[in-house]
């Protein structure tokens, strides 16, 4: 049985080490840096990797007109904390070295600049979620794992090519909203969240739920869960302590299997 979130939040502290928060902008900083690079190995250990595509972003704590990413040409599986760039929101690379995506730049620079309540985004060319992004439609609350994103996620239709050009970024910002989740049409996901953690678990487990959505069709009609439950179970998995929570396990795991990444 799910535990509640506001009793997740109010026994934080029994949890440990794995519960203690940052304070001072360095260790936040940090542990933003570790979690982005840990969120890079994962999506590259479950295949959401497509040559150069794909990135994820997450603010930083200061200079909040900036954020780190991953840079260009660098494999998922293999990325660094000291591999991540830092970029403004004009698009100048303030730390790191490398390249620059155009279309990380353009999509997530609008994101984070249009909502101040988005600490990291992600997005990637999941097989997928580029899948059901062809189908131009919203996912279903077919399972408790789909309500997370139950009036919680929106469809951007106006696909023109690679996001490369400033308005497109725009207007994939004002689409999304306040919400957690787009689906880029003929595309693929795009998740934010409070934190990092949150907003690579909401991709994951976006990527998953599009994949039983399309097994489930394919064998047969699909049984929807009721609204009035779909909108009780998203008050436990769907809020920000529940996304932020759920990566925990699979950042301890790749840390354990790849420590190196936290260089």
């Amino acid at each position: 049985m799910n535990q509640p979130a506001n009793d997740i939040i109010m026994n934080r502290e029994a949890g440990g080490d794995m519960m203690k928060m940052p304070e001072t902008p360095d260790e936040i900083r940090e542990d933003r840096k570790n979690k982005l690079a840990a969120a890079l190995r994962l999506f590259g250990k479950f295949g959401f990797d497509e040559g150069v595509a794909g990135h994820i972003t997450v603010r930083d704590p200061e200079r909040t007109d900036h954020f780190w990413v991953n840079p260009m040409g660098k494999s998922f599986k293999l990325m660094t904390v000291s591999d991540l760039l830092l970029v403004s929101h004009t698009g100048e690379i303030v730390e790191g070295h490398g390249m620059l995506n155009g279309a990380a730049f353009t999509i997530h620079a609008n994101i984070h600049m249009a909502n101040p309540n988005v600490t990291a985004a992600a997005h990637s060319h999941s097989i997928y979620g580029k899948a059901w992004s062809s189908l131009g439609r919203l996912l279903d609350p077919l399972t408790q794992d789909a309500c997370a994103f139950y009036e919680d996620h929106v469809l951007f239709d106006d696909f023109t090519g690679v996001v490369l050009d400033n308005s497109e970024g725009v207007k994939i910002a004002e689409a999304l909203g306040d919400a957690k989740a787009a689906i880029l049409q003929n595309h693929g996901l795009l998740t934010v969240g409070e934190t990092i953690e949150a907003a690579a678990w909401w991709f994951i487990t976006m990527e998953r739920s599009c994949q039983a959505q399309l097994m489930a069709e394919a064998a047969g009609t699909p049984k929807l869960i009721r609204p009035e439950a779909a909108k009780q179970t998203f008050k436990t998995v769907g809020v920000p302590i529940a996304g932020w929570f759920n990566f925990q396990p699979l950042y301890q795991t790749i840390i354990d299997e790849q420590p190196e990444l936290l260089s």
